[in-house]
This record gives structure tokens, C-alpha cells and sequence, in this order.
């Protein structure tokens, strides 16, 4: 039985290839030489297959997508360079294997999408292999999702067990810059998240302490503008039990966008960095002990979703509900975040029903299952899934945004039968004109329009 036996982390920019930098290129010459340094190891491990994980891959929210069929092309005419070309053989049984596993977890990967043109995320670490003299092998090209980094990390914990039961010789490249906001002359502008991103995921990479990787939040990354965190997950769980030696080879930024190079030397099994394991034991304290402390609004939302879920029925009214719940009226808003993320939000401006609990039984089914921006939650996330419940106060019609505070207020921007509402105090909403842009976004109202009605209301928050 072989298996995973080495795993890099690379960049992926056109310009360090000397046909499309025409020159550029030196100007990143360490990373070309560190780059050099990694295809000539993987060169030596002489894998049979190689395994490349792309964020540039057919991508999408709710599914991972595997490149399937026997071969692909691709080449970097869209850099200007068509002379730089590439005609891989994919390892079918390998890609097969891998879409097993997910159809017998129940996880959202496999090959239902075909495409056979390769993204340069592919190309440029076989660029640097070809230049080694190094061709003859297959390979496995994987793409990211919009899922969450616990499943990119079980997705190569699957790749992990392809390896073993197909008996390949297999390398993992984990293709992906770093920031893209490292500089103010770069072409996406500075953030101050995007050097710490860099620092941060360097010395994480370079120490080989995977299970560090959860505690990159997604507003920090979404700020960093990063491009390979997802895809540096996967490799983790490609290694998920293994030891290794890492070693960081280079840290670059002179266009203004991060490329670090770091290899992992494979020593042999490890049982004690289950990272994955250990990063759900410690959430799964934590959510319990969130749920002892939830209040009934929440618990009655909470009911609601499991009951749809686990039934497809609408749960029965329950019997110990407080007189709030029973005789109020008012809008609500239930919400559903997984994994640090939102999972679902749906809810109502103002009460349509006849008492709060019967607003916030329906909202929850309609946040599960309806929310058109996510797919239906599944019986298998439930145990993931945090809740809160927003009851609104009465809106209230204001002359401008000068009245409004994001952390206070929420806001509801109307213009003729378009209506668009922001709720107050949301992670990543930091300013008045961001908090009216999303509200108008949800509307279908234009940035520019004119004539745009706001209102303004407070609510209760229910955890």
C-alpha cells in the first residue's frame, strides 16, 4: 500500500514564466528558485500520480468539482504565450476512487461537471516539472468550493484514502497565491490584512501546524483577498494523520500579491495530528454548551429546522411557549450560520402571522430550505448548525443616512415595488454606506439610482 508520499504548496502567477514575464519574471526570482527547488524534489519521489488542487477549477458553492475523463489541454494564449501548452493524462481509477468515497459519505464531490480546458493554477506547477524533465506521470485536478474549510479538509482526507486503496505513488500540490492586497501599487490596492494573512499562513505552513488553519476566520481571509487558503486545506487533510517534515522556502510580494513556496516531507504515520478531529471536539464543546444556554426563541427556531429538515413537516405548535410568543406580533428574522459562516436567513418586515412563535417556526423552514442564495441544509449538517432570532421593532422612515449606526440600526431601502432590508450589526458590515449598498443589492436597486426611501428599525437578538 503506497499513499500520499510528499505535498507542496506553490504559487500560481503567469509572469514567472519566462514566455509570458518576458524579463518580469527575475524581479520574483526568489520564488522561481524555490519553485525549482520543489519540482526537483517531487521530480525525485518519481509519483505516479500527482495530484493539483486549483482555485482557478470549475468552482462552485456547494460542490467540489474533479476534472474527469482520460486526458485535457490546455495552454497560456490567454497570457499571450499559446507555444506554452500542456496534454495531461487524467488517472481515471484515481478520480473514481475519490468519487466513491464522497457518493458513500454523502459529501458533495465528484465529477459532474467536465471540462477539459486546464486553468493556469494547474499549468504552472507542471511548467516547472516539464522543465525538470519530469512528464511521465498522471494526474488529478481538484477544485475548491464555496463549502466550508472542514470539508475541503475532508475532501483531501478522501484523496488520502484513494491513494492508499488504488496503491499509487502520489504527490500533492496545493496550488494558490497568498493576499492579493500586500501593496498600494498593486493591482488590487493594499489591506492590512493582506500581509498578516501572509505572515500568518507562512508560519503556519512552515511550522506544518495544519490545525491552525481553522482559526483563519472568513471575514480575515475575505479581507486578505488570499486565493489558496481553501486549497492548502485539502492538502492538510491529505496529510491528516501523517507526519511530516515542512520546510518554508520562500515569502515574496513585489507585484503586490503574496507567493510563498513551503514542501512536506512524508516520515510515516502519525495518529496524534487527527487535526480535524481535535478542531470538531473542541467546536463541539463549545456549540453544546451554546445550546444548554440557548433562549426559547431560539430553541423554538432550532425545533422548527430540525423538525423540516429530519420530516419535510412543519412543526406542531408547541405546548410550553411564553405568553410573548403566543400573543405578540412582529416581524422576525431567523438565521442559520455554519462553521462561522451564514447557512440561511430569512424572515419577515413586519408580522404576517398571527402570533411571534408562528413567525418564527415558518421563517426557520423558510431559512433551511428556501433561501435562494444556498442549497436545502441537509440532516447531516444539523449538528453544525448555530441559531439566532432577530424580532424587529416598528420601522421607522428617515430623511437620511446620517440617522442611521450600523451596529444599532438596520435598514430597509425602498424605491417603488423594490424593497431591500439590512439587519443591524453584522460581521464584515462596517460602515453606513456598505450597510445601504447591500441593502440596495438584495433589492435589485442600482448604486446610483436616486429617489431610494430608507427606514430604520432596532431589534431584539435572540442567541
Amino acid at each position: 500500500m503506497m499513499g500520499i508520499i510528499g505535498a507542496f504548496m506553490v504559487p500560481h502567477p503567469p509572469i514567472i514564466l519566462s514566455e509570458v514575464g518576458m524579463g518580469e519574471e527575475h524581479k520574483i526570482q526568489r520564488t522561481i528558485d524555490a519553485y525549482e527547488q520543489a519540482a526537483s524534489e517531487v521530480a525525485a519521489l518519481e509519483p505516479e500520480t500527482v495530484v493539483i488542487s486549483s482555485p482557478h477549477n470549475v468552482m462552485y458553492y456547494d460542490y467540489f468539482n474533479i476534472s474527469s475523463g482520460s486526458r485535457a489541454y490546455g495552454d497560456f494564449g490567454q497570457f499571450r504565450a499559446p507555444q506554452v501548452s500542456f496534454d495531461v493524462r487524467y488517472d481515471e481509477e484515481f478520480v473514481d476512487a475519490v468519487s466513491r468515497l464522497a457518493d458513500e459519505a454523502d459529501f458533495p464531490a465528484g465529477t459532474l461537471v467536465t471540462k477539459s480546458e486546464l486553468d493556469h493554477g494547474f499549468m504552472i506547477p507542471l511548467y516547472f516539472l516539464k522543465r525538470e524533465g519530469f512528464t511521465d506521470f498522471d494526474t488529478v485536478r481538484v477544485g475548491l468550493s464555496g463549502q466550508s474549510l472542514k470539508d475541503h479538509y475532508r475532501l483531501g482526507m478522501m484523496i488520502k484514502q484513494a491513494a492508499e486503496e488504488t496503491g499509487r505513488r502520489v504527490v500533492y500540490i496545493a496550488s494558490g497565491d497568498l493576499s492579493h492586497k500586500t501593496r498600494a501599487e498593486g493591482p488590487y490596492g493594499f489591506d492590512p490584512h493582506g500581509p498578516e494573512y501572509d505572515e500568518r499562513i507562512m508560519d503556519v505552513m512552515g511550522r506544518g501546524a495544519f490545525g491552525e488553519l481553522f482559526d483563519f476566520s472568513e471575514t480575515f481571509c475575505e479581507q486578505a483577498a488570499e486565493c489558496g487558503h481553501r486549497s492548502f486545506v485539502m492538502m492538510a487533510g491529505a496529510l491528516d494523520r501523517t507526519a511530516v517534515e515542512p520546510k518554508r522556502l520562500s515569502l515574496e510580494d513585489i507585484f503586490g500579491v503574496g507567493y510563498g513556496v513551503c514542501t512536506f516531507k512524508v516520515l510515516g504515520e502519525d495518529p496524534s495530528r487527527n487535526f480535524l478531529d481535535r478542531f470538531q471536539e473542541s467546536e463541539g464543546r463549545k456549540l453544546a454548551e451554546k445550546r444548554a444556554s440557548e433562549d426559547p426563541f431560539v430553541r423554538l427556531a432550532r425545533a422548527s429546522v430540525e423538525h423540516w429538515v429530519n420530516t419535510g413537516k412543519k412543526l406542531d405548535m408547541p405546548e410550553d411557549l411564553s405568553s410573548e410568543l403566543m400573543t405578540r406580533r412582529a416581524g422576525a428574522f431567523v438565521t442559520l450560520h455554519k462553521d462561522g459562516r451564514l447557512r440561511g436567513c430569512i424572515g419577515t418586515i413586519q408580522p404576517v402571522r398571527d402570533c411571534l412563535a408562528e413567525e418564527i417556526i415558518e421563517n426557520g423552514i423558510s431559512a433551511c430550505a428556501r433561501d435562494p442564495r444556498f442549497p436545502e441544509v441537509r440532516p447531516s449538517e444539523l449538528g453544525d448548525v448555530e441559531y439566532s432570532v432577530d424580532v424587529l421593532d416598528e420601522p421607522e422612515p428617515i430623511d437620511s443616512k446620517d440617522q442611521l449606526d450600523v451596529k444599532k440600526y438596520g435598514v430597509i431601502v425602498t424605491k417603488g415595488g423594490r424593497r431591500g432590508l439590512l439587519l443591524p450589526n453584522l460581521d464584515g458590515v462596517d460602515t453606513v454606506d456598505q450597510q445601504i449598498a447591500i441593502a440596495k443589492e438584495k433589492a435589485g436597486i442600482g448604486k446610483l439610482e436616486r429617489g431610494v426611501k430608507l427606514e430604520r428599525f432596532q431589534v431584539v437578538r435572540h442567541y
